[in-house]
């Protein structure tokens, strides 16, 4: 039975920069694969599975599981090792997918369970590592997978071997693979070690124009009437495409890389402050591999730009909460500076069909049919503009508000304030009005830093992260056990273990062994889980004096770059005025949390009770949704009650340490003269309280620093 036909890689509507991304892997796959970002619908599974059916043949030697090449087998293959006249076999280049619940057993391999029980021996049955050497791994949403499957795939990624310690067996294979990822930035961001290792990154949306909209509708509709059909009438543009692919390789290693397109190549790098070395090597690896791709015999300017395009945006130095961009100015002034900067190099009189100069845009001569230069992309689109930070921070009637000049580096006035705000001078206040929950002014916000690691006692059961103890069934084996209701995980060493000592008994005196099922033993492993970290926040008048709330904003805002690189979901409860309001219901869009914070106005009475309660009902809510993702409740404040009572907001601390929530309270009360409500409320809560200028190492700093700048 044939396999189903694939949607063809040259039918795809637009996306050239993903498939010139893919074309230059597919070229030179040492350039590290491609991550696609991109909202969902947008095809980005459909363009990476096309591409494995453009992937010349590959010799392998015959019978070997892990592929090995004929003309340079792995000494170590465990199917080894292979004589030299070893007989080749030719098959496809495979495309293999790692699902997002894949097991560490299917990624790394394992003992073979059936041999080492029928036959008594020891044998390695191969993972998906070893199955996708020298092709494709492709990793759907790759921003959910685990992070111990995500630290077995970093080091066979840099490594190009696996090395499989466990239940006895030892075993190290070849492992080069062609990584591509692709994922939805909503659903959470890709940690950064993982992030590196990507050698190119593209950005992916729908297009707005209706007229391609309908071209890729008419299209797909027309692979889903008839598929064979379809893929028949682009089989000679696929033909072609794969027959460039091979050229190009065939090409790579006569293509040079001179002195002036490499000091263009480090300049660029240099330019956008990237961190290490490896975006120096993967720029030029990608341009070499698409001057390889145009038929130039040497890297041109074009060819560092469209490299640069792709290799950098991910790498330059940018908030975790910054999608990843490329500004094109500067990357044009880098490539011009490092075109003038040795004059002796430019001697030589240059081709101008290559236009080593740097230019104009535009891609070389050898673009691909479908349109695969140098196109608008991810780098091209101008830098997304936050929300304003400007403005002052409010007041009520807590405590009277005198307008402060702007410190250097903050917004002008203007840009974030109402008329009444500009009307009032210092010493003077605007007459005094009711604060309802949408109203209040917007405080910059602190520096972060890192903060303390808050997590919870004992040991979950809740989603794979990077928090709290837990035990998953991904994690690292900690132990056996009798099974409980039904076998998780058959943990083989233990099992057989608790078979031999009754084999006699059993009147088994030949080899192998008895096993019966009350000798089964599960694999019990542990690891961490991602929390969903609720975070309550007091908005109030009492705390919008602008020394406190853009140090609060800072300490917030660490805490969910902290929550961003655990894994953890986040929700935002505020109170002010008279109630209060769920900025955010919880998420795994961490970005979110962050946007809506800077956007967070302050003012008016504190309602500390009814914040509380609100929290209490979120996690209410939530628990019946996900009852394995344990709760972690941070409330900041300073513990005054002007709305409500202090009572009523004790009464409601105690009521949520009832429900077993663990909470942890930011004490924001300043001040030669404390009153400790902040302590109390964590005390009725069963929690711990933290004081603001405690939360970690450099907060006291931040703090100053927004205390004498509000000065």
């Amino acid at each position: 039975m044939s396999a189903p036909a694939r949607y063809p890689f040259s039918a795809v509507v637009g996306m050239d920069d993903l498939k010139l991304a893919l074309l230059i892997n597919a070229v030179s796959p040492a350039v590290g694969g491609v991550l696609v970002r991109g909202e969902k619908g947008t095809a980005k599974s459909t363009v990476v599975r096309a591409l494995a059916a453009l992937l010349p043949d590959l010799d392998v030697v015959q019978g070997c599981r892990f592929g090995c090449d004929p003309a340079e087998p792995d000494p170590q293959c465990p199917d080894g090792p292979h004589a030299a006249s070893a007989v080749p076999d030719e098959r496809a280049a495979r495309l293999v997918e790692l699902p997002v619940g894949a097991s560490e057993d299917r990624l790394v391999g394992s003992l073979d369970i059936e041999r080492a029980l029928t036959e008594g021996v020891k044998a390695f049955e191969p993972g998906l590592l070893a199955e996708a050497h020298r092709g494709v791994l492709y990793v759907d949403e790759v921003n959910l997978l685990h992070d111990h499957l995500v630290d077995l795939l970093l080091d066979a990624a840099a490594m190009g071997t696996s090395h499989v310690e466990r239940e006895g067996v030892s075993v190290r294979h070849a492992a080069r693979f062609l990584l591509v990822g692709t994922m939805n930035p909503e659903e959470g961001e890709l940690r950064p070690q993982l992030l590196d290792r990507f050698g190119l990154t593209v950005e992916v949306a729908a297009t707005r124009d209706p007229q391609l909209r309908a071209d890729v509708v008419r299209r797909r509709l027309a692979f889903e009437t008839d598929p064979e059909g379809f893929a028949a009438g682009y089989a000679q543009q696929e033909a072609e495409l794969a027959g460039s692919i091979l050229a190009a390789r065939k090409r790579l290693p006569g293509v040079v890389l001179t002195d002036s397109a490499l000091r263009q190549v480090t300049a660029v790098c240099a330019a956008f402050d990237v961190d290490g070395l490896r975006a120096d090597i993967v720029t030029a690896r990608a341009a070499m591999a698409l001057a390889a791709w145009r038929d130039h015999g040497e890297v041109t300017a074009d060819d560092v730009r469209d490299a640069a395009r792709l290799a950098l945006p991910h790498r330059r130095r940018r908030d975790p909460f910054d999608a990843p961009d490329l500004d094109e100015d500067r990357l044009e002034e880098a490539l011009d500076q490092a075109g003038d900067a040795d004059p002796k190099d430019q001697g030589e009189p240059a081709d101008p069909d290559d236009d080593p100069g740097g230019g104009g845009g535009g891609s070389g001569a050898g673009d691909p049919p479908d349109g695969g230069g140098r196109a608008e992309g991810p780098g091209s689109e101008p830098p997304q503009e936050g929300p304003s930070d400007g403005g002052e921070a409010g007041d009520d009637a807590d405590g009277g508000d005198a307008e402060n000049a702007p410190t250097p580096g903050e917004r002008p006035a203007g840009s974030g304030r109402r008329p009444d705000e500009d009307a009032a001078s210092e010493g003077e206040q605007p007459p005094p009005r009711p604060q309802e929950p949408e109203e209040g002014r917007q405080a910059d916000t602190g520096d972060t830093y890192r903060p303390r690691l808050f997590s919870l006692t004992g040991v979950g059961q809740g989603a794979p992260g990077r928090r709290s103890r837990a035990e998953t069934p991904y994690g690292r084996t900690s132990g056996a056990r009798v099974p409980r209701a039904g076998v998780r995980g058959l943990h083989l060493t233990a099992t057989l273990r608790a078979a031999a000592p009754y084999q006699r008994a059993r009147g088994r005196t030949g080899p192998g062994l008895l096993v019966r099922s009350g000798d089964v033993r599960e694999v019990v492993r542990e690891g961490r889980e991602g929390n969903l970290v609720l975070f309550c926040v007091d908005a109030s008048g009492s705390m919008a004096a602008r020394e406190r709330m853009r140090a609060v904003k800072g300490a917030v805002l660490s805490l969910l770059l902290d929550a961003y690189q655990r894994r953890d979901k986040v929700g935002l409860v505020t109170f002010r005025g008279t109630g209060a309001r769920v900025e955010l219901p919880p998420t795994s869009s961490v970005e979110a949390g962050a946007r809506r914070l800077r956007e967070l106005r302050t003012g008016g009475r504190t309602p500390l009770a009814a914040g509380l309660l609100r929290a209490a009902e979120v996690l209410r809510v939530e628990r019946l949704r996900d009852p394995s993702r344990r709760p972690l409740l941070v409330v900041v404040t300073d513990g005054r009650a002007t709305q409500g009572g202090l009572q009523d907001a004790l009464r409601a601390g105690a009521r949520i340490g009832a429900q077993g929530v663990h909470t942890v309270v930011v004490d924001c009360e300043s001040g030669p003269v404390r009153l400790g409500l902040a302590a109390q409320l964590a005390a009725e809560a069963r929690g711990e309280s933290v004081r603001l200028d405690e939360l970690g190492a450099d907060a006291l700093s931040t703090l100053v620093r927004s205390s004498r700048s509000a000065a």
